[in-house]
């Protein structure tokens, strides 16, 4: 019997990048959640409980590093695994990520290998596609 699926939320802004994460996340083998505003992310972590998280910080309502303080202040989405996937590469911009509590800060443009590894480290193994 195969393990249950892992559930990735992906909250990228940009309609071309959060499809081509959800279809690297799809072919890993993950059950893909997607939202283009940070307004319904909160939400949807709290009625989904993703295993990870792929967050872009610059959003046109809130900002990734605000969702991402507000994830690590609550208790039933502290743990969740955060990937940062951003244009914003300046080392203080990978600093502010990583101090908000990014389990990894990645750089656009992303590729598979780069994405899928940082996937598989945060869980803590590989992913779960065969």
């Amino acid at each position: 019997m195969a393990p249950p699926e892992k559930t990735v939320l992906i909250i990228e802004d940009e309609a071309d990048a959060a499809e081509l994460f959800a279809e690297m996340m799809r072919v890993s083998g993950f059950r893909v959640l997607k939202t283009s505003s940070s307004i319904p992310a909160i939400a949807m972590m709290n009625a989904e409980k993703p295993d990870i998280i792929l967050l872009d910080i610059m959003m046109p309502d809130v900002s990734g590093l605000d969702i991402l303080r507000q994830m690590r202040r609550d208790p039933t989405l502290a743990n969740i695994p955060v990937i940062v996937v951003t244009a914003k590469s300046m080392p203080a911009d990978i600093k502010n990520g990583m101090e908000a509590g990014a389990s990894t800060y990645l750089t656009k443009p992303v590729g598979f290998l780069e994405l899928k590894e940082a996937v598989e480290h945060a869980l803590g193994g590989p992913s779960p596609a065969i």
